[in-house]
């Protein structure tokens, strides 16, 4: 048992550590390299690069990515009945949790001085890329939280991206993307999947705003073309944290570590607990489940490599060293779980109580999945609609007193500064509106 100080103000004793400290704050400089020769390649030969990359990474190379009318009644009609009725139920829930994000975003107008208008508008993006994972997984719930938030905020075309899984074509994901409401789907994973919907090429037009997870590759695409084109968030690796007490049920707490530490090996979970008994006895439980999980594979490195167990004195301990990871999930399982909403602070999204699991946010009840990593949760939550909107403002004065009172206004503070052109745009309309000369020139305004 070590006893380790986590940071200055709260000390734990560790019932497990993890075999690796240390976490990669950006890609390698060979994931890098890679992802910035796809992308200038991509920049300068377009569709024909896409291909070359698409048959290199992932074996298909199609004369046209782009899911037609056709082959999406065949996709749609393999797709059992009871996954259609699911995925439309989901993204209902998703969908109903947009709208109220929706509601809360307000456009206004206010008069500050007589004749002074100022107001705020809430502006979707015009396009946005939604990629939607493949790999070992089928994210299909990916498309749910990209796509129909998207649609909610308003904006007019999603073109959404996902790859083969194995050669074949994921047909719920591909079905999931459509419900949603993509106006394009394209069967392309990847970093030329990423660059396309960024850059452009000769068949797919570029969008505003990039949003999904991915493997590295595509997260390093994502932070390469930021600028170019919005992004949702800067991801990481998936992370889940636990805070419970003695009331907790230690096999409970051991499933739901496990449920997310199967995401990776490289995917961190942890508990804090008040108990040590049940710290031990969630070891116990995980030690066994381990052996026959089916995705023991990624969930055992995880667990091994990067899984922890704290005791502390206190659950203000527990929240204050919860705060110090900032994890994008948080699992709160005590006997008063909602005392969590008043005393945490950096987190991705809060779980509360037994009834309520990590999983449920990541496929069902409706809450976006898309979270922030990597302690970005001390400055940004995860994706919701807002991120699809620009929040702009305007400005109108009809009254000419208030304008030639801001022009002279205008004119003392910018000569403050030594803006002297600014200067003069203000006081044009203080000289127009007022009747005063202005001192750099003799020209004059007509009553």
């Amino acid at each position: 048992m070590t006893v380790t100080a986590i940071s200055s103000a709260v000390s734990s004793t560790m019932l497990k550590e993890p075999a690796r400290n240390s976490v990669a704050r950006g890609s390698t400089p060979e994931v890098r390299a890679t992802v910035e020769g796809v992308i200038a390649d991509i920049r300068e030969r377009g569709d024909e690069a896409v291909r070359e990359y698409s048959l290199k990474f992932d074996n298909h190379g199609p004369e046209s990515f782009l899911v037609g009318p056709e082959q999406l009644d065949e996709i749609m009609a393999r797709v059992p009945a009871q996954v259609i009725e699911d995925i439309t139920f989901v993204q209902e829930q998703v969908r109903v949790m947009a709208r109220k994000q929706l509601e809360s975003l307000t456009d206004f107008e206010i008069e500050t001085l007589p004749g002074v208008f100022l107001g705020q508008k809430n502006v979707p993006v015009q396009a946005a890329g939604a990629y939607i994972p493949g790999g070992k997984y089928p994210l299909l719930a990916s498309a749910h939280m990209t796509i129909v938030t998207a649609k909610v905020a308003g904006v007019e075309r999603v073109a959404a991206c996902t790859p083969l899984i194995q050669g074949e074509v994921p047909d719920a994901t591909v079905a999931a993307m459509h419900l949603a409401g993509a106006d394009e789907i394209y069967l392309l994973g990847g970093i030329q999947a990423v660059a396309a919907l960024a850059i452009g090429t000769e068949t797919i037009k570029p969008v505003n705003m990039l949003a999904g997870p991915g493997n590295a590759f595509v997260a390093e695409a994502k932070r390469q073309l930021f600028g170019e084109v919005g992004i949702d968030l800067f991801a990481g690796p998936t992370e889940v944290l636990i805070v419970a007490d003695e009331h907790a049920d230690p096999f409970i707490v051991a499933v739901d570590l496990l449920s997310q530490a199967e995401h990776g090996p490289d995917s961190p979970a942890v508990l804090i607990t008040t108990s040590e008994e049940l710290g031990r006895k969630v070891i116990e439980h995980i030690d066994t489940i381990l052996v026959d999980m089916p995705t023991r594979d990624y969930a055992a490195p995880a667990w091994g490599d990067w899984g922890a167990v704290h005791v502390v004195e206190t659950l203000d301990d527990a929240y204050a060293l919860a705060d110090e990871y900032a994890y994008e999930h948080v699992q709160i399982l005590t006997r008063n779980p909602r005392e969590a909403l008043e005393k945490m602070h950096d987190y991705g999204a809060l779980f509360l109580g037994e009834g309520t699991c990590v999983s449920y946010g990541d496929k069902v009840i409706g809450t976006n999945h898309v979270l922030p990593t990597r302690g970005a949760a001390r400055y940004t939550g995860g994706l919701w609609v807002g991120k699809y909107l620009r929040t702009v403002t305007y400005q109108e004065v009809t009254n000419t007193e208030s304008s030639a009172f801001f022009g002279e206004l205008c004119g003392r503070a910018s000569r403050v500064e030594r803006f002297e052109g600014h200067a003069r745009s203000g006081d044009v309309r203080a000289a127009k509106y007022r009747g005063t000369s202005l001192p750099w020139s003799d020209h004059t305004f007509g009553s």
